[in-house]
């Protein structure tokens, strides 16, 4: 009765994931938008947190191998001038990772990101993973990026869960992990215009 309660529960902690359907960008579109980060290889787990209630609300995994990539299973982010895979966001250069984390970082919700250094065939292994996972089910992101998570070599002892916050906790126990924090600047306030924003349209 318990379990049953528990997953009747989970689509309305995950509210903020979003449903996916399958995508698949032409390949012309991913060969001029591919990027390779010229920084370490590296994982980065995204976590999106409610300011109000401390839930988690999404999970995301920034790849940095061979290209650059964000794994956003089942997440609502989407651009034309972005393509996609499946939940694969492809061509993560320095200004699509702005715009992601700034579509996320809204007054209602704040971003952290905790990244790891890893090897090269570690970030390999990450990519081939989220490349060849497929679009996932609504309110399946934290699931499915633990899970990913834990074929990774360094990353076995994070456990399978639904809830982000739990992704987030046992990600934060690698040695090394560097943590941010983004939140949604007040625009009328401080008279910040986003100069990105004609970007989402």
């Amino acid at each position: 009765m318990i379990r049953l309660i528990v997953l009747l529960l989970v689509p309305l902690v995950l509210a903020a994931c979003g449903g996916a359907a399958p995508v698949w960008a032409p390949d012309d579109e991913v060969a001029r938008a591919r990027y390779r980060h010229d920084g370490p290889p590296s994982l980065t787990l995204m976590t999106m947190i409610n300011n109000d209630s401390g839930a988690g609300g999404h999970t995301a995994l920034v790849v940095n191998g061979s290209q650059r990539v964000i794994f956003d299973p089942a997440g609502s982010f989407s651009s034309p001038a972005v393509p996609e895979r499946n939940d694969v966001v492809i061509g993560v250069n320095p200004r699509v990772m702005a715009f992601y984390i700034d579509y996320h970082a809204r007054p209602e919700w704040r971003v952290v990101t905790q990244e790891v250094r890893v090897s090269p065939e570690v970030a390999q292994r990450a990519l081939a993973l989220v490349q060849n996972n497929g679009a996932v089910a609504k309110a399946h992101c934290a699931k499915t990026t633990s899970a990913l998570l834990r074929q990774i070599p360094g990353f076995g002892h994070v456990r399978q869960t639904w809830y982000p916050l739990q992704v987030m906790e046992d990600f934060a126990r690698i040695p090394g992990v560097k943590t941010e924090e983004f939140r949604d600047p007040v625009e009328e306030e401080q008279g910040y215009v986003d100069p990105n924003r004609e970007f989402y349209r």
